[in-house]
């Protein structure tokens, strides 16, 4: 049951308290009115509830520029990984892990199943119908997600694709995320629609788009009632929600940003689409609104598609200018290598974002990074050979204590990536006998 200001009382705030408004009902963050004076330290100590991401980006890595020298702590990072020093402390660097359901008959296969075993550790069968396998994100969805409005999210940069090639469906590069072996969910990359989806509650359509045509901002339409609980609340709640607060305004700011940039020629929807033109504030905009919708526990499970398979796109701000696949086949020439290598650590630079914003998000008696499990990786390794062996996987976060930082792990060549997805189910306290071609959880 949604519980409204009206079950406020001067000892307790519900953590499901909602503000509401015109076609809005916005979650709130942890505040410490949500945990009852008499049990405040029983229930901080008990625990917070981990929230999970998945990133994937394609192509792989140079990996001699990832790899870390030494194993285990105090390893020095290597060039691309660079930007994630200031988390040092709570990125571990996985190395010798391998997808071989990746591995296809061909390149345009080997990039499709690359994505599609990525949180599987399944083989994409070749037919009209996709047929994989349920994901790692899924898997804990059914576990932590059911008692939030949405279970999980599913965010990608790039729209969906027309044609896949070797008879394999295009759901196979198009999401990362599958609910069962025939149910992959779609992913989407429009952030005016996802802020809409966590923020917006208008019925239909029609609602939504009368009430942006009104010019109602989503944060405006609530502020009286943001107003009425401030007063009722301690500082330190009134400053940590003054400050949520405005994390939402500048994100619809932003979204709203994008859409005036269309042209009113084209033929689109009279609401703006906010799809920004430029790609890196696309990229930092679907990071904010993870941010957000794990901060007021709208969600606890998120995916995200930075970049499919196969993808064309270029990234202006990191001083490359060749396209992203095309890079990736650098025929082992020393310039084409170093230009991608520089790509690499942009996109971890990206991901730094991301990280710097969970770090700097009060959650409980921590951050939202330390009550996170974060990973970051690519299901190929050696783009330029379509290899899917010694793959790039980073896993940032404490996860509420339970993952310690600062090491690089090394394991026995070969290990099925899927071992990993296993053992990151277990730091959730969700048990699965086996997940694709998984062997059985490895060392965490």
């Amino acid at each position: 049951m949604v519980e409204t200001m009206s079950f406020i009382t001067k000892t307790h705030l519900s953590r499901r308290t909602f503000l509401h408004g015109v076609g809005v009902t916005m979650a709130l963050p942890l505040l410490e009115s949500m945990i009852p004076a008499a049990t405040a330290l029983a229930q901080t100590a008990a625990g917070p509830r981990t929230r999970l991401g998945c990133i994937y980006f394609p192509h792989g890595a140079i990996m001699p520029r990832w790899t870390p020298a030494k194993e285990g702590s105090g390893y020095d990072l290597p060039d691309i990984l660079q930007p994630i020093k200031p988390f040092y402390d709570q990125v571990n660097v996985i190395s010798d892990l391998r997808h071989a359901m990746a591995y296809g008959s061909g390149a345009t296969a080997n990039h499709n199943r690359a994505a599609a075993a990525f949180l599987s550790g399944a083989f994409a069968e070749v037919g009209a119908q996709p047929s994989l396998g349920i994901t790692v994100d899924q898997i804990a969805a059914q576990k932590i997600g059911q008692d939030t409005p949405l279970p999980s999210i599913e965010l990608t940069i790039e729209e969906p694709s027309l044609n896949c090639g070797d008879g394999l469906s295009c759901s196979y590069r198009d999401t990362i995320s599958w609910q069962g072996p025939h149910a992959p969910l779609p992913m989407q990359n429009n952030p005016q629609v996802v802020f809409e989806r966590l923020f917006g509650d208008g019925n239909t359509a029609a609602q939504r788009k009368a009430r942006r045509d009104q010019s109602i901002s989503l944060l405006d339409s609530v502020l009286d009632e943001a107003s009425t609980l401030q007063r009722r609340l301690p500082a330190t709640d009134r400053s940590r929600l003054d400050q949520y607060l405005t994390d939402v305004r500048e994100i619809e700011r932003r979204v709203q940003k994008a859409g005036q940039q269309l042209s009113d020629d084209l033929p689109i929807p009279a609401a703006p689409t906010g799809v920004p033109r430029d790609v890196e504030e696309h990229i930092k905009l679907m990071y904010d609104l993870q941010v957000l919708a794990w901060q007021a526990e709208i969600t606890r499970v998120s995916t995200f598609l930075m970049c499919k398979e196969l993808s064309g796109q270029t990234y202006p701000k990191s001083g490359i200018r060749d396209a992203f696949h095309t890079l990736s086949h650098h025929s082992n020439v020393p310039d084409n290598i170093s230009r991608f290598a520089v790509l690499n650590m942009y996109h971890v630079a990206l991901f730094a974002y991301f990280l710097d914003k969970l770090q700097a998000t009060p959650d409980g008696d921590g951050t939202l990074l330390d009550h996170s499990l974060v990973l970051y990786g690519s299901g190929l390794s050696d783009g330029n050979q379509h290899n899917h062996t010694d793959l790039p996987i980073l896993l940032a976060g404490g996860a509420s204590g339970r993952l310690k930082g600062g090491r690089h792990l090394r394991h026995q060549k070969n290990t099925p990536m899927a071992n990993l997805l296993v053992a990151m189910l277990e730091k959730l306290d969700v048990t699965t006998d086996k997940l694709g071609d998984s062997t059985g959880p490895i060392s965490l």
